[in-house]
């Protein structure tokens, strides 16, 4: 039997505390994906809110946003002590893109969505309509909220063992590519004796904090294909990989 998804995150408020609130089922859930039992409730719930969901005034305190600055730091710490203990004859110029490879955007969306952390996500209204839960910036910054969250809850052995559970994917297959989806690209039309691809922008929406981009990318002969990013360049990374995948069997 096909076991049903937990409900997504409803705003919820009570009358000792202002903005959304994270149920009491919800923040289990999410304790038992990330494996740590938060002593702070409302580190948890910060990390899990979008400023969206908040008047502007508690943007700062109550939002996701200073979590996600530290959050930030500690997971390149991490990422950067793991690759120099497992890696010991490289130097510095390979190590670095290999960390850039884990700690961008993209890597923390897809850590974030393999533990299926989305889903609890407190986002205000617009952002719900806009497809927020999907979004690849958004996912990404909660991710490191979470890092910034675990690392004041229990220090650095919480959130060390959480991007080891959440990384293990990309983990497993990182050596084997540090090139970018753009540069593989690129390589391949100048292989095969073809102008270099062509990227545009088809559109951008939301608001200001969390605008969504809309990027095309054109290989002569092969046609064009569109993708969605919370900045240009993620877009044309993520229309390049697209067209990558539309062109592993073509000759």
């Amino acid at each position: 039997m096909k076991q049903a998804r937990p409900k997504r995150t409803r705003l919820r408020s009570n009358g000792q505390s202002k903005g959304p609130r994270l149920s009491s089922d919800n923040a289990q859930s999410i304790e038992a994906k990330v494996g740590h039992a938060f002593k702070d409730k409302e580190l948890l719930t910060a990390a899990f809110t979008h400023p969206s969901a908040l008047p502007g005034e508690d943007v700062a305190k109550r939002s996701y946003q200073r979590l996600e600055f530290l959050g930030d730091r500690v997971l390149g710490l991490v990422i950067a002590e793991r690759l120099y203990r497992r890696r010991p004859t490289e130097r510095e110029g390979a190590l670095a893109p290999r960390l850039n490879r884990f700690v961008n955007k993209s890597a923390c969306a897809r850590a974030f969505q393999r533990l299926e952390l989305g889903q609890f996500l407190l986002l205000g209204i617009s952002e719900q309509k806009g497809g927020g839960y999907e979004k690849e910036g958004i996912l990404g910054d909660a991710c490191e909220a979470v890092i910034g969250a675990l690392y004041l809850d229990g220090g650095l052995k919480p959130a060390r063992a959480f991007i080891e559970k959440a990384w293990a994917e990309q983990f497993s297959s990182g050596g084997e590519r540090l090139k970018d989806s753009k540069t593989l690209l690129q390589e391949w039309v100048q292989s095969r004796n073809l102008p270099l691809p062509v990227y545009s922008e088809v559109s951008r929406s939301g608001p200001d904090h969390a605008l969504e981009f809309v990027m095309s990318v054109s290989v002569k002969t092969f046609g064009a294909v569109e993708a969605k990013g919370s900045s240009k360049q993620a877009a044309e990374r993520a229309a390049a990989q697209k067209m990558l995948d539309q062109l592993k069997d073509k000759a």
